[in-house]
């Protein structure tokens, strides 16, 4: 479950991480009020649940409460990467000597979490990597032994800070830690982590990403997620009540797959013939017709798509159900859009035999199922 940043900032505060002074408004005539009370000037920040906000022009400057009052007008209402923005964090803009990246994952390769640093905050740390990966410093976190101060002072020197920056910047290391692990985080991070001209170092964006399997401990975060609408989009909402795992990417080929691991090489088997997913949707092991219906329904509702390519590989799932639920949600939303599907395991005769007799060709290979999915793509658009 990702947390918006006005929360994650007040967790972080809590924790005793320096954030900048801002508020909530859901209204220009609110931001305006905030902007006056900070003294301008002031960033206005969309409050949406994506990456790479700032880019898609989710985030503007103010030098007056008028213009902060302008700037929420234009956000508020807004539409950025198809979420819309019901309301908007103002903050103080704080003065930057440097920018800095602070973050801690899971790994799952090495089965621990790992922090990540570098001295180029400000960008997506992927593209910190790829451009100079020798600017990235990382510690891998001994589960039983977990990050300790040495880690943090460790990795603080290796950014070029010595005495008592050193110092305040490991301290900040250690307590954001401690947020992953009391909030049961897949990402906690800072980007940028701002070092100010004096000196001082203060978190000017934040992100928090909940384990959704560690949701039961945090109940206030789970009753929320149904609550707020608004921080997801219309398909991820649909997909928390159904109890399917989808993530919106920014393609144009639906994919529907039963398994993380599929549903992953089907999405690398896509780009490898040039598509772009517009989707990852995982139905999981056993999927019963109906939880098919919703997947397909729910993959279908994205305007973008202009394919959907289904691909099953039947171990507890059996074929012939999902050729039902296909079936299914065909008789009650009708396809308006093309489908590919691939069908391959437990019962699959079966289910290549209702979905023959309906007039629905299915395809054994992913790989050219990939390919004709790509084709249809490219065609339509």
């Amino acid at each position: 479950m990702k947390i918006s940043e006005y929360e994650a900032k007040a967790i972080f505060s809590k924790y005793g991480i320096p954030t900048p002074a801002g508020g909530l408004a859901t209204s220009p005539a609110q931001a305006q009020d905030i902007a006056m009370q900070l003294i301008t000037p002031v960033a206005v920040k969309a409050q949406v649940l994506i990456a790479g906000r700032g880019r898609a022009g989710g985030i503007l400057f103010a030098q007056s409460p008028a213009e902060a009052e302008l700037n929420a007008r234009k956000l508020l209402g807004a539409e950025i990467k198809g979420v819309k923005v019901q309301s908007v964090l103002v903050e103080k803009e704080i003065p930057k000597k440097k920018e800095l990246y602070f973050g801690i994952t899971i790994d799952r390769s090495n089965r621990s979490y790992v922090a990540i640093a570098s001295s180029e905050g400000g960008v997506e740390i992927e593209e910190i990597a790829a451009a100079t990966p020798e600017k990235i410093v990382k510690v891998f976190i001994d589960p039983l032994y977990g990050f300790r101060s040495y880690h943090a002072i460790r990795m603080a020197k290796k950014l070029g800070y010595t005495g008592s920056q050193m110092q305040s910047l490991a301290t900040i290391f250690l307590n954001q830690y401690k947020i992953a692990m009391d909030y049961d985080a897949e990402l906690v991070e800072m980007n940028p982590l701002i070092e100010k001209p004096d000196g001082k170092f203060v978190a000017a964006d934040t992100r928090l990403i909940i384990d959704d399997s560690a949701l039961y401990r945090h109940p206030e975060f789970k009753k929320k997620l149904i609550e707020e609408e608004t921080a997801l989009t219309p398909q991820e909402l649909e997909a928390q009540k159904s109890g399917l795992a989808y993530v919106k990417l920014e393609g144009d080929i639906g994919v529907i797959g039963n398994g993380a691991g599929l549903v992953m090489a089907t999405l690398d088997a896509i780009q490898l013939y040039g598509g772009k997913p517009a989707n990852f949707l995982d139905v999981g092991g056993g999927a019963s017709a109906d939880r098919m219906a919703a997947a397909l329904n729910l993959v279908l509702s994205d305007p973008k798509v202009k394919v959907v390519f289904i691909n099953i590989l039947g171990g507890i799932t059996r074929c012939d159900e999902i050729a039902k639920g296909i079936l299914d949600a065909r008789s009650r939303i009708g396809f308006l859009k093309p489908i590919v599907i691939r069908l391959v395991g437990t019962n699959e005769e079966e289910g290549r035999r209702i979905l023959t007799d309906a007039g629905i060709h299915v395809l054994d290979s992913m790989e050219e199922a990939a390919k004709r999915a790509v084709e249809i793509a490219e065609t339509r658009g």
